[in-house]
């Protein structure tokens, strides 16, 4: 009774508005004296992050960003829906589009797949209601990312990467099995039999996908870049490892050391940061658990990418946290499950993989052209899946919007 008490009195202390602008110009302070305090260090993050980001983010990001909005402007993803239609709608409840969102979430990583399902549901492809299931599901983890960085680089080992891709994928559609039910019973939000086509003219969908592109692509660099900064103060300040002392205190019964807190944290926080410092001590079970929760859980940082896509399209970003959040549990139960029963010995080249030197080191131009060429063998196979849905909806009346 005395903790619910002091619980409700905090809360309504916490309505006011005076209080929640004095905590906010608390932290504002608070940032403000650790960029004074740790110049060198803070600048040295910032170019970090942009080395990140004209390494990694550009290259891989910029042609999927492009590939989306033409997939869907030039009205593609409405023929692919009627070809997958009655695959999408018994699996997830979502119209036959959606499954552009979602392949394009796998090949295109975070946060392409976001992206895609909002340029769906603001183009009217799918509804309000199928826009926050999709949200669920389909902002996945790239195979480049995972096979690349997380299996080669931080494990040293093929077969870890190859596990994480297939429990990564089966845990989206695990994902997605469950949030068919979220609002299952609105029969307003049910997709219609044939999905509509919505195309516009190659100039004009050509122009506004590369204005569109570079926008969203700007956005991400901010967030990274901003990310990296806040990882490094909070380390600096000591915040970081006190809470995973703390942590690691608490949890110590259960085997969760300071170590595996910090980890934890700095992974809840920034993905590529979290998956880094999954090298060194520690079962390899554990670590390839924690990484595949983390690979489904994304990071606050790509959370704060994709928010700043919804802005004020008026969707409900529960479903989308919801299901990250359950993407990792599913992915980290999963991949438990599966060194159970197909026990992984230790690689004997990944006791020299302390670090991972090789996000931001990227060639430039090879990450460009590895994920130019991606996004042109998407293309030709939606165009090529579209064709098929062309040919299967002849003799139906098809509904364009041409714009």
């Amino acid at each position: 009774m005395l903790f619910g008490g002091g619980d409700r009195v905090l809360s309504h202390i916490l309505r006011k508005q005076g209080v929640r602008d004095a905590v906010a110009g608390c932290v504002l302070l608070l940032c403000a004296l650790a960029l004074i305090c740790w110049p060198k260090d803070v600048s040295a993050a910032v170019r970090e992050g942009l080395g990140l980001c004209y390494n990694v983010i550009l290259p891989s990001l910029f042609p999927f960003f492009i590939l989306t909005s033409l997939v869907i402007s030039l009205g593609l993803a409405g023929y692919l829906g009627r070809l997958l239609e009655p695959v999408m709608h018994p699996l997830f409840h979502v119209g036959g589009s959606c499954a552009a969102a979602l392949a394009l979430g796998f090949v295109g990583g975070y946060p392409v797949g976001a992206r895609a399902a909002l340029t769906l549901y603001e183009q009217g492809q799918c509804s309000k209601t199928e826009c926050e299931r999709l949200l669920a599901f389909c902002n996945n983890s790239g195979p480049a990312f995972i096979l690349g960085v997380v299996g080669a680089s931080v494990f040293a080992d093929s077969r870890v990467g190859f596990l994480l891709c297939l429990v990564h994928a089966a845990a989206s559609f695990l994902v997605g099995l469950v949030f068919r039910f979220y609002h299952a019973g609105n029969r307003a939000s049910d997709p219609p039999t044939v999905s509509p086509i919505a195309a516009q003219r190659f100039s004009t969908a050509f122009t506004a996908a590369v204005k569109g592109s570079v926008t969203s692509t700007l956005n991400i660099c901010a967030f990274v870049v901003c990310f990296t900064v806040l990882l490094r103060l909070c380390f600096l300040s000591g915040l970081l490892p006190a809470m995973a002392g703390f942590l690691g205190r608490v949890f110590a019964p259960f085997g969760f050391t300071e170590e595996w807190a910090r980890r934890l944290l700095t992974g809840l926080l920034e993905l590529s940061s979290g998956v880094a410092a999954l090298t060194g001590e520690g079962s390899l079970t554990g670590r390839v658990s924690m990484a595949a929760f983390l690979l489904g859980w994304a990071g606050i940082s790509v959370h704060c990418q994709v928010l700043s896509f919804l802005g004020e399209s008026g969707l409900n970003t529960r479903t989308y946290i919801g299901g990250k959040l359950l993407h990792g549990l599913f992915s980290a139960a999963l991949t438990g499950l599966a060194l159970r029963v197909f026990p992984l010995k230790e690689s004997v080249s990944s006791y020299l993989a302390q670090q991972v030197e090789g996000i931001a080191g990227t060639d430039f131009y090879s990450a460009l052209a590895v994920s130019t060429a991606a996004a042109w063998g998407v293309f030709l196979l939606f165009f090529f899946l579209a064709a098929l849905g062309a040919r299967k909806g002849k003799g139906r009346r098809p509904v364009f919007r041409r714009t």
